[in-house]
């Protein structure tokens, strides 16, 4: 297979994940996130990568949102949320998180693909995603692709629908959210 067929495949993956989505998850983790205080966003790796596209457009939205870890990240407080994005659910980080989250009262969003994790059993929402962990991609069942890459781009995918759905929700657009684009780039 050729490059082009490569990326032909990459997107017949993500449609055949995109097409298992849980519509009323999704609904519930926008509802959330619109009506909950702070929002924080982690993941390790390349989910991790998505987590902070997604923190960058909650904030273009207009919401008050953070990456965990960055120096001008606050401390979490009861009523708000933090949003996991996890394959395996098990990440020793990102499981201390969750813990700490839950013990000053902010609800926890596990978007992972093992809703039976020791995350996905902390958290206060599930949204389960399709795709394979790091562990099951050389199977070659369910991608071609090689670790987690099936699951980390559905993840991003997903976080930008989400995104789509409180500008909805919130009459916002593009245009009135581009006021908050970074200008001293």
């Amino acid at each position: 297979m050729d490059t082009v067929g490569y990326a032909q495949e990459i997107v017949n993956e993500l449609q055949r994940s995109v097409s298992q989505l849980d519509a009323a998850e999704a609904e519930r983790m926008a509802e959330l996130l619109q009506r909950g205080g702070k929002v924080f966003v982690a993941g390790a790796g390349r989910s991790g990568l998505m987590g902070r596209a997604f923190a960058m457009r909650l904030m273009h939205a207009g919401k008050e949102a953070y990456v965990v870890g960055e120096t001008v990240t606050p401390g979490i407080t009861a009523g708000d949320v933090l949003v996991l994005g996890t394959g395996s659910g098990e990440t020793a980080s990102l499981l201390s998180m969750a813990g700490k989250a839950k013990a000053v009262g902010a609800a926890v969003v596990a978007v992972t693909i093992s809703p039976e994790s020791s995350i996905g059993r902390l958290a206060d929402l599930i949204v389960r995603l399709p795709g394979a962990t790091k562990e099951q991609a050389d199977g070659g069942q369910i991608t071609i692709q090689p670790m987690a890459s099936l699951f980390e781009q559905t993840l991003l995918l997903f976080y930008d629908a989400v995104i789509l759905r409180i500008m909805e929700k919130t009459g916002q657009t593009s245009t009135r959210m581009f006021g908050k684009h970074a200008n001293l780039e």
